[in-house]
């Protein structure tokens, strides 16, 4: 048995992960809140404590006996998320956790995505307090992007929101970024994330710090295809100019609707043109093109192939 603390466990990718640790019926999760917490039968599955990520001491006491910790913290504050993830990491040093997941989740690169800069501070963070010797096992979790995202309107996952992308397969359009056929990005569900974290938990040999997950790579030109295929029919496709990227014009006729329960809902089109713009950009630069550190990991563990995803998804969807 593992004892797990999950640190930002209400979130969409958190919960997919806990359902899926608890699903092994071996491990012990404590889940970290800072709301106030409710009295809890004494056979709850889980248990949940009120904690100041603020507060280091605090944190150290709560992270006595735990064995890994896994970070989901995403807040729209930036410095919150340096700040509460370099306390997370002090005080799991402290209290002796032997190994840190940091909120990752997602790309290899994040030169495009400002909205993630908190990330590559924790990277900075980790590799200096590992770089004399091994003071911590980690890994950086990285999926690529999520394939449920190409279900919309339609839920392909329990918790994980419907997230709109300028690939959309309901009204068969798309829009791409100036000679960008080629760009190749990774698609992974979010249940195979959610395995490979599950896995990981009992994986008894070393973990690698840069953790890619491979779910399926296609490129752009092959996933507009596989659309036109599923749905019966060419999609109307859009192309934004390298210029406009650069400077953050969005100069497309439509933009997907962005809804997050991080978001305010006044900020959620000027996030969506942020958002959307930076993917973009990056998956020009091949930052969604993640490795394949955990499938080599784990050869057994078979994963849901992208095509066979969505066709199953949109099966006598209108």
């Amino acid at each position: 048995m593992v004892k797990i603390a999950i640190a930002g466990g209400a979130g969409n990718v958190g919960q997919e992960c806990i359902d899926a640790l608890l699903a092994t019926k071996k491990h012990e999760i404590v889940i970290f809140t800072r709301k106030d917490v409710p009295a809890e039968t004494t056979d709850s599955p889980v248990k949940r404590v009120k904690a100041n990520y603020e507060d280091v001491a605090e944190l150290t006491s709560h992270l006595q006996g735990v064995d890994v910790v896994l970070s989901f913290i995403a807040p729209l504050d930036l410095q919150q998320g340096v700040t509460f993830q370099k306390n997370l990491i002090d005080a799991s040093i402290k209290a002796g956790v032997k190994r840190f997941v940091p909120s990752e989740w997602v790309s290899s690169t994040l030169e495009h995505t400002p909205w993630y800069s908190f990330k590559d501070t924790i990277r900075e963070h980790l590799a200096e307090i590992n770089k004399d010797r091994k003071v911590i096992e980690y890994t950086l979790f990285q999926p690529g992007l999520f394939s449920n995202y190409l279900t919309v309107p339609y839920k392909s996952a329990k918790h994980l929101t419907p997230l709109r992308m300028i690939y959309d397969f309901e009204n068969r359009r798309a829009i791409m970024r100036e000679g960008g056929d080629d760009d190749t990005i990774v698609l992974t569900t979010v249940q195979d994330l959610a395995g490979v974290v599950a896995r990981a938990i009992d994986y008894e040999g070393g973990w690698p710090v840069v953790g890619g997950i491979r779910g399926s790579r296609i490129s752009i030109k092959e996933l507009i295809a596989l659309g036109e295929e599923i749905r019966g029919g060419p999609f109307a496709i859009e192309r934004l100019s390298n210029e406009d990227l650069k400077n953050g014009n969005w100069t497309a006729s439509w933009l997907p609707e962005f809804e997050h329960n991080a978001v305010p809902p006044a900020m959620a089109g000027e996030m969506a043109k942020m958002v959307l713009i930076g993917f973009t950009k990056a998956f020009g630069a091949g930052a969604f093109d993640v490795g394949d550190e955990w499938n080599r990991l784990l050869p057994d563990y078979e994963f849901t192939d992208v095509r066979t995803f969505l066709r199953k998804a949109w099966e006598g969807k209108p």
